[in-house]
Parts: structure tokens; C-alpha cells; sequence
């Protein structure tokens, strides 16, 4: 199921939710090339990507990770390590993987702004980030693989749109087979649904007797950050934005309360 659209009004212009798509974009275009460069893509993924054998210091220096056909990613102690965390947030391995994360950052991320204020989001966003960066490291400490995207921080905001707005009508596009539809569902078996995903992917890492098994995705990530956002959006919102979004709401959906 793939989240397109909301039944969920806003109040203001998602001016933070735009700014931090075209951020991206940017970045994707002018540092990462926009992908047309395998060597440029592989340098800014290995340059600025989150290493979390890096930052704990548990990688060996030199340890290599393929990155592409002929090109390695070298572990080292550069002190911009430390600030990976953050610049990885704005990195992406394709375009796909910047359209989905896009994506749902649109869908879902303006109601939240909407609800917290535009510096209250900006602020959640990162610490979701940091936190799911900080769930990833604490799974895999040694590793040398490095990390990138949105997605762990776009977590943050998908638990956040849970615990605000479970009822909520969200279109997905429902995709099986041949068979195409979109259907309008219930915020919270959209969420609960991507959630469970998550962990059905995440569990079996946890599991010595069988660390091969990996979908190559951060999924770790993903949960920390989906935790800290649902955890965290209390302290956060703006009360008076929730109840005059709750009135909006009401007025435009009343089949929904």
C-alpha cells in the first residue's frame, strides 16, 4: 500500500515540510549528482553517509564496502563522522528511494507541522532522526555499511500522524498483481500496517543464530524513529493548533466522528 494523499486539512502553509523536501532535492541534484554518476552517488554515500562502526570506533580503519563496480568504501576516523548523523538525513542511494521518502514526507509531514508549529516540527524532525540514527548504531555497532536518507527522521513524523490523527481517511494506492485500487483507510491501519512491516524486517537481526538474514534496508532506523515521534508528539505539539485542526476537521468530515 502506498500512501498518495489524506482527508486531513491544514491551517497554514507546510512551509518546513516543503523547505525540507527541496532541501533534499538539492541536495540530491547538487551533491549526489542526481544519481547520473555512480562515483559521485558512491563518494557523497561514503563521504557523508552514517558509518556506525565510524562513530563508535568499533569498524577496523580501512575495513572496505562495495559501493558499486569497482568502487570501495573505506572506514576511517575523519572527525565529519560525528556529524554524519545529521548530513545523512539529506542523502539518498536513488531515485526511488528519494520519491518514496518524499512521498510520505508530504503526505503526513504537513498535518504534523500543522499541529506543532513550523519551529516545534523542524525541531522534532531532527531528534527523530538522531534517535532513529541512534536506534540503527545501537543494533549493529561495528558495522561498516554506511546508512542514508530521510527515513528514519520521516518515521518520526508517521508515529507522530498516529498518535494525532488514527482515524484519519488516508488514500493508498493498493497494488496486487494486475489488480490497481485506491482505497481509503483508517490512519491507523495504514501506520500499524507500515509499522509491522518494519518489524517483521527488523526482528530477525536481533537474532544471533542468524545475522545473514538482512533486507539491506535500515529498518532499525525506522523503528526508532517511528517510536520517537509516537513517544515524543506530546511534547511537541501546539494544544491550540491540535484543537483548532480537530474543529477544521470536523466541519469537513463529519462521517468521520
Amino acid at each position: 500500500m502506498i500512501p498518495i494523499s489524506d482527508d486531513n486539512p491544514t491551517l497554514r502553509f507546510p512551509l518546513v515540510t516543503v523547505a525540507l523536501l527541496v532541501a533534499m532535492g538539492m541536495v540530491w541534484v547538487l551533491v549526489q549528482g542526481a544519481g547520473l554518476s555512480p562515483t559521485i552517488l558512491a563518494a557523497s554515500v561514503c563521504n557523508l553517509g552514517l558509518v556506525a562502526g565510524e562513530i563508535t570506533g568499533r569498524a577496523p580503519i580501512g575495513e572496505a564496502v562495495p559501493l558499486g563496480r569497482g568502487l570501495l568504501c573505506l572506514v576511517d576516523r575523519d572527525p565529519i563522522n560525528y556529524l554524519t548523523p545529521v548530513f545523512s538525513m539529506f542523502l539518498h542511494g536513488g531515485w526511488m528511494h528519494l520519491l518514496g521518502n518524499g512521498l510520505f514526507l508530504w503526505v503526513f509531514g504537513n498535518n504534523v507541522e500543522d499541529s506543532m508549529g513550523r519551529l516545534r516540527f523542524l525541531a522534532f524532525y531532527f531528534v527523530c532522526g538522531l534517535a532513529a540514527a541512534a536506534a540503527q548504531i545501537a543494533i549493529d555497532p561495528a558495522s561498516p555499511v554506511p546508512m542514508v536518507g530521510a527515513s528514519g527522521a520521516i518515521s518520526g513524523v508517521l508515529g507522530a500522524y498516529l498518535m494525532l490523527y488514527p482515524r484519519v481517511r488516508v488514500n493508498v494506492l493498493f497494488i496486487w498483481v494486475i489488480f490497481v485500487q485506491v482505497l481509503s483507510l483508517p490512519a491507523y491501519l495504514v501506520l500499524l500496517w507500515w509499522i509491522g512491516l518494519q518489524l517483521l524486517n527488523g526482528l530477525p537481526q536481533l537474532s544471533s543464530m542468524r545475522p545473514e538474514i538482512s533486507s539491506g534496508v535500515a529498518v532499525w532506523a525506522h523503528i526508532g524513529g517511528f517510536f520517537a515521534g509516537f513517544v515524543l508528539v506530546k511534547l511537541f505539539e501546539n494544544p491550540a493548533l491540535v484543537r483548532a485542526r480537530t474543529l477544521v476537521r470536523r466541519r469537513a468530515h463529519p462521517d468521520h466522528w
